[in-house]
């Protein structure tokens, strides 16, 4: 099954609230981010309040690094691969890489050579906007974790 979501660029950090949209622009989640000094946290809740993901910031690394949990379980860690000359991220767990501009909201997420979900740019009515294509949504939360985390860390180094 095929789901849009999309994302308002360059409107959030990991202090801050933010709404992802559906494709008709309505509310379908919403992210509410918490610094401390022992590191950053994310909660994703669907419009019913209902705990989707959260997503903990790995301390004490060279660089970015942070893992997402389920239902307390961790599902997936994200990490920013250090390299002054590229833009990339691992994701551990699942067995799924990326392709693509990061930094211009244009990559696919692939597992093996099956694009499971399609980050790219969008002109919206509320602005300049990401969508997030995703094309199994038994992997929503999972996705969606790791395009937030990437965001963030990209927002944080600009």
């Amino acid at each position: 099954m095929y789901m849009r979501l999309y994302i308002k660029q360059k409107v959030f950090s990991f202090k801050d609230q933010f709404t992802v949209k559906d494709e008709k622009e309505n509310d379908a989640f919403y992210v509410e981010g918490k610094a401390f000094s022992v590191g950053n946290r994310l909660h994703v809740t669907d419009t019913s309040g209902e705990e989707v993901l959260y997503i903990e910031q790995k301390l004490f690394r060279i660089s970015p690094e942070y893992d997402l949990f389920q239902n307390d379980d961790k599902v997936a860690t994200v990490k920013k691969d250090f390299n002054l000359f590229a833009n990339n991220y691992t994701i551990l767990g699942p067995d799924w890489h990326i392709k693509g501009s990061i930094t211009e909201h244009n990559y696919v997420i692939k597992e093996n050579d099956q694009d499971i979900a399609h980050v790219s740019k969008k002109l919206l009515s509320w602005g300049d906007s990401y969508s997030i294509d995703i094309y199994d949504e038994s992997h929503l939360g999972i996705l969606l974790g790791i395009v937030i985390v990437i965001d963030c860390v990209n927002q944080k180094n600009n």
